[in-house]
Parts: structure tokens; C-alpha cells; sequence
């Protein structure tokens, strides 16, 4: 490992602007590394293409994510070295606590006999430094998050996507990921999430209406969960604080569904309130079963509505998918919908893949099960793995 250079790239990447970090990284690499070229990637929204910072959106140089070499090092999260005319590439995954964000990629000249373990080694400190002061550079430029778009965004995917928290976290005894469709032209569905020593809490929405009213509808609600959660307050009142707030804006006119769940990683012990549509499926020693709850009113619907918090438990091993009715309501031309049986088998088929790409994986086989091939509403999946 070359401390020196380590250390070098760090006090660069501190002192660069932020739209100047992958010129920072590319200085470092050719001065301590040798590198002959130095390309940061970023993933678009919906997980398909990696895109150079900097370049066109959808240009010809965005790298597919199936079937490359820095799409399986952003897949694994694993250094991948590629054999090229005249020398290597050496891709990265750039993350963030569990977030993937893209990839780093370094050209060397071909030496014969060359080891490259201490350089990847060292990329790979390199990148992780990256990914977090891309975090931190995305409050002051919107060079990274032109780099994550394929196509132009919709005004209510933007606002949508500016709530998300990111597409994955991973911590000690649990690991998630999530994903939104259509990527570029949502409307009402979102997620969210918080981590703690003491708690992990998830909420899926899914508001009512198209376009920027359903956007709108779901920043109001996603907002006022996170005040109410943020205040300290127990689940249940959570969940009416924001239904006050939906209420008094829209009078029963508009509301939303919302599952609310909050984990304790030390007992496994989960608080559920079950405010409308999205749906929770449990895979455990083989076999797929939804989870049950009573259900309650969405949010807005009707003032002061009551809720009740429900309890389960999950155990090491566990598996849950929780989908929006844009997936497990979506029908076949024979009219059964993929909450019936397909989605079983998908979250069998998926049980060996990481909770990272099983929404992606959940989420290809909508087109071919509908009657029509474009989505008729958002279709929203979230894995989350318990150990």
C-alpha cells in the first residue's frame, strides 16, 4: 500500500471544488499510479447504464451495466481487472455505506509479469474516498446528478428522486435495496429509510394521482413522517401527525398509503402500521409467504384517524420484499395478477441474489407479464435482508 499516495489523494480531493473531484482522482493516478487514463462512472436512476461524469446524458460512451466489466464491479462490488489492447483496465466500485454509486476506472500499460494486487488495493481506498465526497460535493453542484440521468427527467420524477435516500444501505446484521419504475417518469411511490444503533426504520408510500400533484401529494407526506420521526415520537403517532398534515392540505380530497416499519436490531422485534397498499412477502427456509396485517386508512383520508401499531419478528436469515401495488397488482392477459404466484417465484429465483438487485431482478419481468408492455403505474421494490 502507498500511504503516500493515499494520503495525497486525500488532501486533493478535500481541497478540489466539487465539480472538480474527478479531475483530483485523475491527477493522483497518473502522478502515483502511472495510470494512462481515468474515468469515473456513475450508475443513472434506473440502474441500467454507467455514465462518465461530465459527459452528454445517454451519450455513446454510457457503459451497460449487464454484461461489462465495470458493470460487474459495480454489481459485486469487487475490483475487476479487464484485459484491453495494450494494457488493463482496472474498474472500482465507488460507494457509500452500502450505497452503490458507481465505478472508478483506471487504463495502465500492459507489463509483462505485472502484479496490480497493491495498486487495486490502493484504487480501491481511492475510490471509496470518492464516493463520499461525491456525497458531499452533490449540496453545491449538479455535475454528479446529471451524470446519474440516461433520459430527461419529468418534473415529478425529480421531485420524487430528490427525496430518495439512495438505492441501498448496508450495516452490521442487515443489508437493503430498492428501486423505483418507471426511473424517469414516476409519480406517487417513494421509499425511505433511517438507520441508528438502536433502529432501522423503513416507509414505503404510495400516493394517489399522476404527475406533480402525486409528486407533491408524496414530498407532503414524506416530509411530514420525517419531522414526526425525527421529534422522537412513537410509530403510531407518526403516522398521525402525517395524516393530519395530508388532511389539512387536501380536506379527504387526496391520501396516501403508507407502510410504516420500524426494526429493533438487537431482538429482531418489528412495529408495523399498515396504512393502505404496499405489501410485505417473507421469504423463510424455502418459502415465500405474505405477511399479514389489519389494515388501516391511508393517510388523509378521513381527520384524527387513530392508528394501531402491529408487531412480528424476523429472524436471522430472513428475506423480506416489500412491493407497491404497481407490481403485485400488475395482470397478466388471463387476468391473474403477480401477486398471485409470479412474485413468489421471482423472490425464489432471486433468493441466492443480493437484496441490492433483487428489485432490478423483480422489476425486468413486469414488462413481459402485463397485458400492455408500458407501466399503467409506478412499480416500487424493496429487498431487505436480516442476519
Amino acid at each position: 500500500m502507498n500511504t503516500s499516495a493515499l494520503h495525497a489523494a486525500e488532501r486533493a480531493l478535500r481541497a478540489s471544488a466539487p465539480h472538480a473531484l474527478p479531475g483530483a482522482v485523475r491527477r493522483i493516478l497518473r502522478q502515483h499510479y502511472g495510470a494512462r487514463s481515468v474515468d469515473v462512472l456513475l450508475a443513472d436512476y434506473g440502474q441500467t447504464v454507467l455514465q462518465p461524469v461530465g459527459a452528454s446524458p445517454g451519450g455513446d460512451d454510457a457503459v451497460r451495466i449487464a454484461g461489462s466489466p465495470a458493470g460487474r464491479a459495480f454489481g459485486a462490488q469487487e475490483p475487476v481487472t479487464e484485459a484491453v489492447a495494450g494494457g488493463v483496465l482496472l474498474h472500482l466500485p465507488v460507494s457509500v455505506r452500502g450505497d452503490r454509486v458507481g465505478v472508478l476506472s483506471a487504463g495502465f500499460a500492459a507489463e509483462p509479469g505485472a502484479s496490480y494486487g497493491d495498486t487495486v488495493e490502493d484504487l480501491g481506498e481511492i475510490a471509496e474516498m470518492l464516493g463520499h465526497h461525491i456525497l458531499v460535493a452533490d449540496r453545491d453542484t449538479d455535475l454528479y446528478l446529471r451524470a446519474r440521468r440516461r433520459d430527461r427527467l419529468t418534473l415529478a420524477a425529480e421531485i420524487q428522486w430528490q427525496l430518495l435516500p439512495g438505492h441501498s444501505l448496508a450495516r452490521p446484521g442487515y443489508a437493503l435495496g430498492a428501486q423505483l419504475e418507471p426511473a424517469y417518469d414516476i409519480h406517487g411511490d417513494n421509499f425511505d429509510w433511517s438507520a441508528s444503533a438502536d433502529d432501522l426504520t423503513l416507509t414505503v408510500t404510495n400516493g394517489m394521482g399522476q404527475g406533480i400533484e402525486a409528486a407533491l401529494l408524496t414530498s407532503l407526506t414524506v416530509n411530514a413522517l420525517r419531522n414526526a420521526r425525527r421529534a422522537g415520537v412513537p410509530l403510531a403517532d407518526q403516522a398521525a401527525l402525517a395524516d393530519q398534515a395530508v388532511f389539512a392540505r387536501y380536506r379527504g380530497g387526496s391520501y396516501v398509503s403508507v407502510l410504516l416499519m420500524r426494526f429493533e436490531p438487537a431482538t429482531g422485534v418489528v412495529d408495523v402500521v399498515d396504512a393502505g397498499s404496499p405489501r410485505v412477502y417473507r421469504l423463510r427456509g424455502g418459502a415465500v409467504e405474505a405477511v399479514p396485517f389489519e389494515p388501516q386508512l391511508p393517510l388523509g383520508m378521513f381527520e384524527d384517524t387513530p392508528y394501531v401499531v402491529q408487531r412480528f419478528e424476523v429472524r436471522s436469515g430472513d428475506r423480506l420484499v416489500v412491493v407497491s401495488d404497481g407490481v403485485y397488482g400488475t395482470a397478466s392477459p388471463s387476468g391473474e395478477t403477480y401477486g398471485e404466484q409470479a412474485l413468489a417465484r421471482a423472490i425464489l429465483a432471486t433468493r441466492l441474489v443480493p437484496p441490492t438487485d433483487v428489485p432490478r431482478a423483480v422489476l425486468r419481468e413486469l414488462p413481459d407479464y402485463r397485458v400492455v408492455p408500458d407501466a399503467e403505474d409506478d412499480a416500487l421494490v424493496l429487498c431487505l435482508d436480516w442476519e
